[in-house]
């Protein structure tokens, strides 16, 4: 398993450089595709809704489906949609309530258009009232997804809020440094490295590769503006975003 999870952590890193390079919208649907294949999953989404209610979505489901959902309006009825609003942790769909008459006729038609029956949906929340989804759908049985989750959940999340970062760049026109909102794990990272811990002192306390650990401070330092790590901790430290 270690050797499995360093891969899937150079394959993670090398997308997430090729996903840094992007320049347009159009652009991250083709990275998608590559994000699905990388994470070995029938079906990869990402959806996002701005302030103003302006919509943006990259995704791998049949266009018949994404038509029929929007003409439909089924975000109404989407215990997922539903779930993800209310909550900021990843949710796997067997957890949300389908008993409604609504959502169970909706689960069969989504099945019938292929989606799986297997979901993992990660909430991401932005600047000024930007809310994202970013999902993996698979047809399995409950066992091989346990297994799904164990070893992808941590990679999945991270890549939910790079490819939202990188949405949200493009959509800004770039400027996003004046939105700082640093994740859990990249305070953590910031954090020790402020007291002076070595990298791999880092990785054992946080039970991560030293490659994952890597993105996280890279994503923290690409959050703050600054122009290495150690320019990082300091703005994280003279902006309140880490105490020490």
């Amino acid at each position: 398993m270690a050797g499995t999870s360093r891969q899937l952590d150079t394959r993670l890193e090398t997308v997430l450089d090729q996903l840094a390079s992007v320049g347009t919208l159009d652009d991250l649907q083709t990275h998608i595709l590559g994000l699905r294949d990388l994470f070995e999953v029938e079906h990869l989404v990402y959806h996002s809704v701005n302030a103003a209610g302006g919509q943006y979505a990259a995704l791998s489901y049949d266009l018949d489906w994404v038509n029929r959902y929007i003409e439909q309006g089924y975000e109404r009825v989407d215990p997922v949609v539903q779930g993800c609003f209310r909550r900021f942790h990843p949710i796997d769909w067997k957890s949300l309530d389908w008993s409604a008459k609504a959502s169970r006729a909706f689960l069969h038609e989504a099945l019938d258009h292929g989606v799986g029956n297997q979901g993992l949906s990660m909430p991401v929340r932005g600047p000024t009232g930007h809310f994202a989804v970013f999902t993996v759908n698979q047809s399995t049985d409950d066992e091989d997804w346990a297994g799904y989750r164990a070893e992808f959940l941590e990679s999945l999340i991270l890549t939910s809020h790079f490819l939202n970062n990188k949405a949200l760049e493009i959509e800004l026109g770039g400027n996003i440094t004046d939105h700082k909102s640093l994740s859990p794990r990249e305070v953590d990272a910031l954090s020790f490295l402020a007291l002076g811990c070595s990298r791999a002192e880092i990785a054992d306390r946080l039970t991560i590769s030293e490659h994952t650990l890597r993105v996280y401070i890279e994503s923290a330092r690409h959050k703050l503006g600054a122009a290495n790590t150690t320019h990082a901790v300091a703005r994280a430290i003279s902006q309140g975003l880490i105490v020490v």
